[in-house]
């Protein structure tokens, strides 16, 4: 009777912990395969074939590709696209000025006529995905590196090619598994993707840098687009004669909001994980990458905000940069707290001994996975310094605004040097450089710049050994006793690259004789020996490094997977199409501490500080609290605002759409809590839980706050 209990009790154990560990960014064309018996037991209550279909309409069909790194849902019949006001952060503040501070007042286009054209900017859609591992797997046997890579792009090429003949989509082949398995994406891009509405960053950004990463959270993140498409409702470049996107799928809205261990799911493009590294790649995260840049950011953040403070006209340059340097910064520091808090690294020790265990009973197992590990170990042992280094040459150096400008017109200068250059690619070059200075100048202020090349120079120097520095570097590092500050006033001084006018003036000029006068410009050399210095000491051995990476996790990869023949493995984050799910649940964040799993408008007004750049609020929002004026958004005499759940979730999956059990539209997704951070790495159910801002929250402000009922009718919304 004990070994039968004590048998059922393993099986109960096991069962609720397969119920709990929420981990996962799967293939949502492979959830009928691997997940769906799962996804029922946790509520699900549609088919998985709603989820994902080629013969049919799906739900895939809602889910957009937003820019270059978020997600968006499309949800009206006539293409209104909803994402993050993070994510359409760029956009909004490109249409921004002193007289139209959109960030500020936030924007509202009462009409179509008002909404607003985002040149690049894109909305990319899936049309299917099919694995196409075997026709790979025999060509690539017993090839180098540097073969295999080739060969990969042969095929790659011819299948993508026959794969979208005769039609207006595009194909890209992906690997997946560090390299064991491939998959051929067929996709559609729109490319005339219009602003529509933005809330002020009262709202959008509401807790700024403060709340970032935390919970509770209370920011109403959240901005509206339209995509548009020509008279066959196909892609089409900008033209006023385009016409509302009618989509194949689009979300309907659901009210009724979430209770505790309600099922959810998030559906969208998440950006990177590494969650099957060896114990010595997560070494060097936590004691020199993670390190290295919180210690640069930190400085950048520093001067940014004594800028931003000063004036209005800064803050409105510096708002999105400062929110992309401060995002990664608090984003390492959480991960690298929760994989200490949370002995990550001895987990990852651990299992590679089981490894190497596994591997020393079968001399077919140790011949073919027996090295790995210890090739690992010599790989990152014997290139902590390049790494350091290269760390450094891309958050500091590159981190200096006039430096990494001068960088980006390296290849016109060198080629306007050349004694005979091609006249064609010449005047190419030319016009692309000079085509940016408008874009560039708008958003930079040389003072402050100044006043960063004079901190991260110093830090620079500090950190990369002089046998990895540029002789040029320490030449003007003597010339100027250290003084750093010195330097860069000299170099500012007599650089021509933080004046627009002076830069213009010289760009009207014959390109060889502009690319002379670069060569010659005191922060272009500087910029020049720094990269040129980079890329033929640090860069080659940085690639050679990941190269041989890429070949050992690769074999790494296969030998965990063939050690857990009956686990169920997700790939890595690719920026590639996933489904997470989970159930709705709040956490124990610490010794006594247990977070709720919602918050309220109640909760925002507690945090509101009059005047305060973080947690201000408009006034019309502190009046329709007065006035309890919620409208149909109200539970029990407040606003929900925001929700979290143990979805597994990263970076690309801002803005992916949170959806209920039926396929509904519950919420945007726009952040994780500080504690479980570390899930890029590692996954802990206990406190890794996803952000979601609830939908009645962003209803709310479009309809109650911002008087764009327009936008309400357009929607499917159900009560």
């Amino acid at each position: 009777m004990k070994k039968i209990t004590s048998t059922l009790f393993l099986v109960l154990l096991l069962l609720t912990r397969s119920v709990m560990a929420d981990e996962g960014m799967w293939f949502p064309q492979l959830l009928q395969q691997l997940n769906a018996a799962e996804m029922r037991l946790k509520g699900l209550q549609i088919p998985t074939e709603e989820i994902y279909s080629v013969n049919k309409n799906s739900l895939k069909d809602a889910v957009v590709l937003f820019g270059g790194g978020c997600t968006g849902e499309i949800i009206s019949s006539q293409g209104l696209l909803l994402t993050n006001h993070h994510c359409g952060f760029g956009e909004i503040q490109s249409h921004s000025s002193l007289e139209h501070n959109y960030l500020r007042d936030g924007f509202w286009a009462m009409s179509e006529k008002e909404e607003l054209p985002c040149p690049g900017l894109t909305a990319t859609f899936i049309i299917r995905i099919d694995d196409v591992t075997a026709d790979f797997s025999a060509s690539l046997e017993g090839l180098s590196e540097q073969e295999r890579a080739a060969k990969i792009k042969e095929i790659s090429a011819r299948l993508e090619k026959k794969a979208v003949e005769g039609t207006h989509y595009e194909a890209r082949v992906r690997q997946f598994y560090s390299g064991n398995e491939f998959y051929l994406i067929v996709t559609e891009t729109f490319k005339d993707v219009r602003l529509v509405g933005a809330p002020p960053s009262a709202i959008g950004k509401f807790g700024g840098d403060t709340d970032n990463w935390m919970w509770p959270r209370h920011t109403g993140d959240f901005s509206i687009f339209r995509v548009y498409a020509n008279a066959e409702n196909k892609p089409a470049e900008y033209s006023e004669k385009n016409v509302p996107f009618k989509p194949r799928h689009f979300f309907s809205i659901s009210l009724k909001g979430v209770q505790p261990e309600d099922f959810t799911m998030v559906y969208g493009f998440p950006g990177r994980t590494q969650e099957y590294i060896s114990s010595y790649q997560l070494q060097t995260i936590l004691e020199v990458t993670n390190p290295n840049r919180i210690q640069v950011r930190t400085e950048r953040l520093r001067i940014m905000g004594e800028a931003m403070r000063s004036s209005e006209a800064l803050h409105l340059k510096y708002a999105d940069k400062q929110s992309g340097v401060s995002n990664g910064w608090k984003k390492w520091k959480g991960e690298s707290k929760g994989l200490e808090s949370s002995d990550g690294l001895q987990k990852k020790q651990y299992f590679e001994t089981d490894f190497n265990a596994w591997c020393a009973k079968d001399p077919a197992k140790m011949k073919k996975y027996g090295d790995v590990l210890p090739s690992l170990e010599r790989l990152y042992s014997g290139n902590r310094p390049y790494l350091s280094a290269n760390d450094f040459y891309a958050e500091a150096a590159m981190g200096i605004e006039i430096l990494s400008f001068a960088v980006g017109m390296k290849a016109f200068a060198d080629l306007a040097a050349k004694e005979n250059p091609d006249t064609a690619a010449l005047n190419k070059e030319h016009r692309g450089v000079k085509g940016g200075f408008e874009g560039y100048f708008k958003d930079y202020d040389a003072p402050t710049d100044c006043r960063m090349a004079a901190s991260l120079l110093e830090i620079f120097d500090l950190s990369v050994p002089d046998s990895l520095k540029p002789a040029y570097f320490t030449e003007l590092r003597s010339r100027y006793h250290r003084d750093f500050g010195q330097m860069a006033k000299e170099l500012f001084a007599k650089s021509i690259l933080d004046d627009g006018e002076k830069l213009t003036n010289l760009f009207s000029k014959t390109p060889v004789s502009c690319g002379k006068t670069l060569k010659k410009d005191p922060a272009y050399r500087l910029a020049d020996e720094l990269i040129s210095f980079y890329r033929s000491r640090i860069a080659d051995k940085v690639t050679g490094l990941n190269t041989e990476l890429a070949r050992l996790n690769r074999i790494y990869m296969a030998g965990q997977r063939e050690m857990q023949p009956d686990k169920k493995f997700y790939p890595d984050a690719n920026s590639t199409l996933r489904l997470a799910y989970g159930q709705v649940r709040g956490y124990d964040a610490r010794d006594a501490v247990h977070f709720n799993y919602y918050t309220t408008l109640d909760g925002l007004m507690e945090k509101y500080i009059p005047g305060d750049e973080e947690f201000d609020v408009p006034s019309h929002l502190i009046e329709l609290y007065n006035k309890k004026d919620y409208g149909r958004y109200a539970v029990n005499g407040t606003v929900p605002v925001a929700f979290i759940a143990t979805n597994h979730t990263t970076g690309g999956n801002s803005g992916s759409p949170v959806l209920n059990a039926f396929g509904q539209l519950i919420g945007t997704n726009y952040d994780r809590v500080w504690e479980g951070t570390m899930s890029d790495i590692q996954f802990n159910p206990e406190i890794c839980r996803n952000v979601t801002l609830d939908i009645r929250y962003t209803l709310f402000i479009i309809d109650k706050y911002a008087g764009a009922q327009r936008l309400i009718s357009e929607m499917d919304i159900i009560p």
